[in-house]
Protein backbone atom coordinates (compact mmCIF):
# COMPACT_ATOMS: atom_id res chain seq x y z
CA UNK A 1 0.00 0.00 0.00
CA UNK A 2 1.06 3.39 -1.29
CA UNK A 3 -0.26 6.39 0.41
CA UNK A 4 0.24 9.44 -2.45
CA UNK A 5 -0.10 13.00 -1.50
CA UNK A 6 0.35 16.23 -3.12
CA UNK A 7 2.02 18.96 -2.10
CA UNK A 8 3.44 22.53 -2.09
CA UNK A 9 7.14 23.23 -1.05
CA UNK A 10 9.04 26.96 -1.75
CA UNK A 11 6.61 27.51 -4.24
CA UNK A 12 6.86 24.21 -6.16
CA UNK A 13 4.10 21.45 -6.33
CA UNK A 14 5.47 17.91 -5.96
CA UNK A 15 4.07 14.49 -5.42
CA UNK A 16 5.45 11.94 -2.86
CA UNK A 17 4.81 9.09 -0.90
CA UNK A 18 3.92 9.46 2.55
CA UNK A 19 5.34 7.82 5.35
CA UNK A 20 4.44 8.62 8.89
CA UNK A 21 5.49 12.63 9.18
CA UNK A 22 7.70 12.19 6.24
CA UNK A 23 7.22 12.43 2.58
CA UNK A 24 9.34 10.57 -0.34
CA UNK A 25 9.38 12.91 -2.78
CA UNK A 26 8.99 11.69 -5.89
CA UNK A 27 9.26 13.24 -9.81
CA UNK A 28 6.73 12.74 -12.60
CA UNK A 29 3.45 12.41 -11.83
CA UNK A 30 0.74 9.86 -10.14
CA UNK A 31 -0.91 8.89 -13.90
CA UNK A 32 2.21 8.56 -15.97
CA UNK A 33 4.54 6.98 -13.46
CA UNK A 34 6.25 8.94 -10.87
CA UNK A 35 10.03 7.78 -9.51
CA UNK A 36 11.66 8.15 -5.95
CA UNK A 37 14.45 11.04 -6.26
CA UNK A 38 16.05 9.53 -2.88
CA UNK A 39 15.05 13.06 -1.12
CA UNK A 40 12.61 13.11 1.89
CA UNK A 41 10.77 15.80 3.12
CA UNK A 42 8.74 16.24 6.52
CA UNK A 43 4.64 17.11 6.08
CA UNK A 44 5.23 20.08 8.98
CA UNK A 45 7.72 21.40 6.09
CA UNK A 46 5.15 21.76 3.36
CA UNK A 47 2.11 22.72 2.36
CA UNK A 48 -0.42 19.57 1.86
CA UNK A 49 -2.70 20.15 -1.05
CA UNK A 50 -5.71 17.81 -2.54
CA UNK A 51 -4.31 15.07 -4.04
CA UNK A 52 -5.15 15.57 -7.26
CA UNK A 53 -6.87 18.03 -9.83
CA UNK A 54 -9.64 16.53 -11.01
CA UNK A 55 -11.67 18.11 -13.97
CA UNK A 56 -14.60 16.91 -12.48
CA UNK A 57 -16.31 15.51 -8.75
CA UNK A 58 -19.08 13.24 -9.58
CA UNK A 59 -21.29 13.21 -5.83
CA UNK A 60 -23.34 10.57 -5.46
CA UNK A 61 -27.27 10.31 -3.64
CA UNK A 62 -28.61 7.37 -1.94
CA UNK A 63 -26.13 5.28 -2.19
CA UNK A 64 -26.14 3.36 1.18
CA UNK A 65 -29.08 0.67 1.85
CA UNK A 66 -28.81 1.92 6.00
CA UNK A 67 -29.69 5.96 4.78
CA UNK A 68 -32.36 4.94 2.09
CA UNK A 69 -34.05 2.63 4.65
CA UNK A 70 -33.63 5.96 7.42
CA UNK A 71 -35.08 8.25 4.75
CA UNK A 72 -37.83 6.01 3.96
CA UNK A 73 -36.92 6.31 -0.14
CA UNK A 74 -36.70 3.48 -2.70
CA UNK A 75 -33.12 2.04 -3.56
CA UNK A 76 -32.22 3.66 -7.04
CA UNK A 77 -32.03 1.41 -10.15
CA UNK A 78 -29.54 3.50 -11.27
CA UNK A 79 -26.39 5.89 -9.20
CA UNK A 80 -28.15 8.72 -8.79
CA UNK A 81 -25.51 11.96 -8.58
CA UNK A 82 -24.54 15.46 -9.51
CA UNK A 83 -21.00 17.20 -10.63
CA UNK A 84 -19.51 19.25 -7.99
CA UNK A 85 -18.12 22.21 -9.30
CA UNK A 86 -14.11 22.14 -8.93
CA UNK A 87 -13.82 25.87 -7.49
CA UNK A 88 -15.22 24.59 -4.44
CA UNK A 89 -12.30 22.20 -3.91
CA UNK A 90 -9.44 22.69 -0.71
CA UNK A 91 -7.01 21.55 0.89
CA UNK A 92 -6.64 19.23 3.99
CA UNK A 93 -6.60 21.70 6.94
CA UNK A 94 -8.15 24.16 4.80
CA UNK A 95 -10.50 26.73 7.24
CA UNK A 96 -13.84 26.41 5.05
CA UNK A 97 -16.00 29.89 5.68
CA UNK A 98 -19.95 30.57 5.67
CA UNK A 99 -20.86 31.64 2.09
CA UNK A 100 -21.78 35.63 2.39
CA UNK A 101 -25.08 34.49 0.17
CA UNK A 102 -26.02 31.65 2.53
CA UNK A 103 -27.65 31.66 6.46
CA UNK A 104 -29.18 28.54 6.94
CA UNK A 105 -27.88 24.79 7.85
CA UNK A 106 -24.39 23.73 6.61
CA UNK A 107 -24.15 20.21 6.70
CA UNK A 108 -20.82 18.28 6.86
CA UNK A 109 -20.95 14.32 4.65
CA UNK A 110 -18.12 11.63 5.64
CA UNK A 111 -17.22 9.91 2.42
CA UNK A 112 -14.96 7.93 0.62
CA UNK A 113 -13.62 9.33 -2.82
CA UNK A 114 -12.51 6.75 -5.23
CA UNK A 115 -9.45 8.69 -7.72
CA UNK A 116 -9.77 7.24 -11.46
CA UNK A 117 -5.93 6.64 -12.64
CA UNK A 118 -6.34 5.88 -16.28
CA UNK A 119 -9.44 7.52 -18.90
CA UNK A 120 -12.36 5.31 -18.45
CA UNK A 121 -15.05 4.88 -21.23
CA UNK A 122 -17.61 2.40 -21.19
CA UNK A 123 -15.43 -0.01 -18.98
CA UNK A 124 -17.06 -3.28 -18.29
CA UNK A 125 -17.61 -3.89 -14.49
CA UNK A 126 -14.74 -6.26 -14.98
CA UNK A 127 -12.27 -3.59 -15.85
CA UNK A 128 -13.21 -0.95 -13.74
CA UNK A 129 -10.83 -1.80 -10.84
CA UNK A 130 -7.65 -1.34 -13.64
CA UNK A 131 -9.12 2.31 -13.91
CA UNK A 132 -8.82 3.19 -10.10
CA UNK A 133 -5.90 4.98 -8.92
CA UNK A 134 -6.74 4.59 -5.37
CA UNK A 135 -9.13 5.76 -2.46
CA UNK A 136 -9.50 9.20 -1.11
CA UNK A 137 -11.56 10.93 2.31
CA UNK A 138 -14.05 13.24 1.32
CA UNK A 139 -16.16 15.99 3.23
CA UNK A 140 -19.38 16.82 0.69
CA UNK A 141 -19.96 20.05 2.37
CA UNK A 142 -23.53 21.10 1.52
CA UNK A 143 -25.85 24.12 2.29
CA UNK A 144 -28.80 21.78 3.57
CA UNK A 145 -31.81 24.53 3.18
CA UNK A 146 -30.70 25.37 0.12
CA UNK A 147 -31.36 22.13 -1.79
CA UNK A 148 -35.72 22.57 -1.57
CA UNK A 149 -35.29 26.46 -1.42
CA UNK A 150 -37.15 26.47 -4.20
CA UNK A 151 -39.71 24.03 -5.32
CA UNK A 152 -39.70 24.57 -8.79
CA UNK A 153 -35.86 23.04 -9.03
CA UNK A 154 -33.94 21.39 -6.28
CA UNK A 155 -30.24 23.45 -6.45
CA UNK A 156 -28.11 20.46 -5.79
CA UNK A 157 -25.26 21.88 -7.76
CA UNK A 158 -24.86 25.18 -5.88
CA UNK A 159 -25.69 23.72 -2.40
CA UNK A 160 -22.46 21.56 -2.74
CA UNK A 161 -20.73 23.91 -5.04
CA UNK A 162 -19.83 27.11 -2.37
CA UNK A 163 -16.28 27.55 -2.56
CA UNK A 164 -14.36 25.91 -0.10
CA UNK A 165 -17.19 22.66 0.41
CA UNK A 166 -15.13 20.33 -1.48
CA UNK A 167 -11.94 19.35 0.89
CA UNK A 168 -10.76 15.58 0.12
CA UNK A 169 -7.30 14.13 1.06
CA UNK A 170 -4.75 14.51 2.55
CA UNK A 171 -3.78 11.29 0.15
CA UNK A 172 -4.30 8.78 -2.13
CA UNK A 173 -4.30 5.16 -1.08
CA UNK A 174 -3.41 2.43 -3.17
CA UNK A 175 -3.97 -0.76 -3.26
CA UNK A 176 -6.91 -1.18 -0.78
CA UNK A 177 -10.13 -3.10 -1.03
CA UNK A 178 -12.73 -0.46 -0.41
CA UNK A 179 -15.10 -3.05 0.76
CA UNK A 180 -13.67 -3.39 3.84
CA UNK A 181 -13.26 0.03 5.23
CA UNK A 182 -15.12 2.25 7.66
CA UNK A 183 -15.83 5.74 7.66
CA UNK A 184 -15.86 7.66 10.32
CA UNK A 185 -16.93 11.40 10.79
CA UNK A 186 -16.12 13.15 14.06
CA UNK A 187 -17.77 17.09 14.55
CA UNK A 188 -16.03 19.18 17.67
CA UNK A 189 -14.64 15.79 19.49
CA UNK A 190 -18.02 13.74 19.60
CA UNK A 191 -18.53 11.00 16.67
CA UNK A 192 -21.27 11.53 14.61
CA UNK A 193 -20.51 8.74 11.84
CA UNK A 194 -19.47 5.71 11.84
CA UNK A 195 -20.80 3.31 8.67
CA UNK A 196 -19.25 0.18 6.37
CA UNK A 197 -18.47 1.00 2.86
CA UNK A 198 -19.34 -2.60 2.25
CA UNK A 199 -23.05 -1.01 2.75
CA UNK A 200 -22.94 0.29 -0.60
CA UNK A 201 -25.98 0.09 -3.23
CA UNK A 202 -23.06 0.48 -6.11
CA UNK A 203 -19.86 -1.14 -4.71
CA UNK A 204 -16.84 0.61 -6.58
CA UNK A 205 -16.47 -1.52 -9.90
CA UNK A 206 -20.16 -1.30 -10.73
CA UNK A 207 -20.19 2.55 -10.06
CA UNK A 208 -16.88 2.93 -11.94
CA UNK A 209 -18.48 0.98 -14.79
CA UNK A 210 -21.73 2.87 -14.79
CA UNK A 211 -20.10 6.23 -14.60
CA UNK A 212 -17.93 5.50 -17.64
CA UNK A 213 -21.15 4.59 -19.84
CA UNK A 214 -22.44 8.06 -18.94
CA UNK A 215 -19.13 10.23 -19.02
CA UNK A 216 -15.58 9.51 -20.18
CA UNK A 217 -13.53 9.54 -16.67
CA UNK A 218 -10.25 11.07 -16.62
CA UNK A 219 -7.09 10.79 -14.41
CA UNK A 220 -7.78 12.19 -11.36
CA UNK A 221 -11.49 12.65 -11.32
CA UNK A 222 -12.79 11.97 -8.19
CA UNK A 223 -16.01 10.08 -7.15
CA UNK A 224 -17.64 10.46 -3.83
CA UNK A 225 -19.30 7.72 -3.25
CA UNK A 226 -22.28 9.38 -1.14
CA UNK A 227 -22.86 8.82 2.93
CA UNK A 228 -24.51 7.26 5.10
CA UNK A 229 -26.41 7.48 8.75
CA UNK A 230 -25.51 10.26 10.76
CA UNK A 231 -24.87 13.60 8.23
CA UNK A 232 -26.22 16.69 10.42
CA UNK A 233 -25.60 20.14 10.34
CA UNK A 234 -22.56 21.97 11.88
CA UNK A 235 -24.11 24.56 15.08
CA UNK A 236 -20.56 26.24 16.68
CA UNK A 237 -19.28 29.54 15.63
CA UNK A 238 -15.87 27.10 14.41
CA UNK A 239 -16.44 23.71 13.91
CA UNK A 240 -13.68 21.15 13.99
CA UNK A 241 -14.43 18.51 11.50
CA UNK A 242 -12.20 15.37 11.28
CA UNK A 243 -13.46 12.08 8.61
CA UNK A 244 -11.29 9.26 9.45
CA UNK A 245 -11.14 6.00 7.43
CA UNK A 246 -8.66 3.40 8.60
CA UNK A 247 -6.44 2.41 5.89
CA UNK A 248 -6.64 5.86 3.59
CA UNK A 249 -6.58 8.36 5.94
CA UNK A 250 -7.77 11.28 8.30
CA UNK A 251 -9.06 14.42 6.80
CA UNK A 252 -9.75 17.76 9.05
CA UNK A 253 -10.94 21.06 8.43
CA UNK A 254 -12.18 24.13 10.33
CA UNK A 255 -15.80 25.45 9.48
CA UNK A 256 -16.52 28.85 10.31
CA UNK A 257 -19.79 29.89 10.82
Amino acid sequence: MTHWVRFRRNGVVAVGALEGETIAVHYGDLFTGATATGETVSVGDVELLAPTEPTKVIALWNNFHALAAKLNVAEPAEPLYLLKAVSSITTPGAVVKRPKSYDGRIVYEGELGIVIGKTATNVSEADALDHVLGYTVVNDITAGDLIQKDPTFPQWARAKGFDGFGPFGPSIATDVDPATLTVRTVLNGAERQNYPISDMIFPVAKLVSLLSHDMTLYPGDLIACGTSVGVGAMKEPVNEVEIIIDGVGSLKNTVEL
